[in-house]
């Protein structure tokens, strides 16, 4: 199963990178994060291995992320006209994932984040998942729109969790 998921951010790219990947700032828009920590690796960098554990509705999921692509490594010397990527790997039971990120110049001031996702089943799940296409896409954009709100007004989705 594939998608791609956008959302134009009104901020500059060299904003919206480094707070896209920073994990201090993880908890305050992703939805549902219970843990994000490295297993090898340093945070953020190309073949680090975290633990990733997510709140989904009425369970928690536990997967493996693996960074496989962080272009350019120093995102606070971005070069003008580039393409800012950040691509990973998701690895659970019954599923594996890859997710590929990028921050493009929009405008002046404005940043479009694309963001293409796959998704490949084992289980039951390869029988459920082409049904739910449409769930998955919206948990995505809904993500995106609430690292938005966080870039832009500094909203955190814990306030709204209660």
């Amino acid at each position: 199963m594939k998608y791609t998921v956008s959302v134009e951010i009104a901020l500059p790219r060299e904003r919206v990178a480094p707070l896209l990947a920073d994990p201090a700032h993880l908890p305050m828009w992703l939805r549902g994060l219970v843990v994000h920590e490295p297993i090898r690796g340093e945070h953020g960098q190309v073949g680090t291995e975290s633990r990733v554990v997510l709140w989904t509705g009425q369970q928690t999921m536990e997967a493996t992320e693996i960074i496989t692509r962080r272009e350019p490594a120093d995102l606070h010397a971005i070069p003008r006209d580039s393409v800012v990527h950040f691509e990973r790997e998701i690895v659970a039971e019954g599923m594996w994932s890859a997710a590929r990120e990028r921050l493009t110049e929009a405008g002046p001031g404005t940043t479009l984040w694309a963001s293409e996702n796959e998704y490949r089943f084992g289980g039951v799940m390869r029988l459920v998942a082409p049904l739910m296409r449409g769930v998955f896409r919206k948990q995505s954009l809904r993500h995106m729109q609430d690292f938005k709100a966080f870039a832009e007004h500094g909203t955190d989705v814990r306030d709204a969790q209660g």
